[in-house]
């Protein structure tokens, strides 16, 4: 079995043990392999922009807010730009700061008739650290993996 052919079985394993909706769950390891391996999986980051602008950016992601900063409004646009930006057939791997705002982006990509909507684990920051500080112990950041500032 292939990396990625692993990396989408446990994806769906997870789906299974947590009753999501979407296609699956995956780690945001797991997510640079399939944005590199399949040329057809494109990343949604469903930060605010403020987000964007100043904790930092994941290179070639596609940026649609599903909140918007400040207040964390749901973005009205959100399914529109979705269908506009990113074609259904691709694999889909939604990010936000802890993998919150991209588990409600991808079950709404789901009823949308995105089959392929993955959700990013612990998301670009993740969780928080003894010290109350995010990016240091799990997440986008945490895990290495590529990004910009600014």
């Amino acid at each position: 079995m292939s990396q990625i052919s692993e990396i989408l079985e446990r994806a769906r394993q997870r789906r299974e043990a947590q009753d999501l909706p979407y296609a699956g769950a995956v780690t945001p390891r797991e997510a640079f392999a399939l944005m590199k391996g399949l040329s057809h999986a494109t990343l949604v980051d469903v930060r605010s922009a403020a987000e964007w602008q100043f904790v930092g950016t994941v290179p070639d992601a596609v940026r649609i807010e599903y909140k918007t900063f400040p207040g964390m409004q749901p973005n009205p646009h959100f399914a529109t730009q979705l269908t506009q930006q990113v074609d259904r057939e691709r694999v889909v791997l939604f990010l936000c700061r802890t993998g919150a705002r991209s588990d409600e982006a991808a079950r709404v990509a789901a009823s949308l008739g995105f089959t392929e909507a993955y959700n990013v684990l612990d998301g670009f920051e993740g969780q928080k650290d003894a010290e109350g500080h995010r990016g240091r112990q799990d997440g986008w950041k945490a895990s290495g993996l590529p990004w910009t500032q600014g």
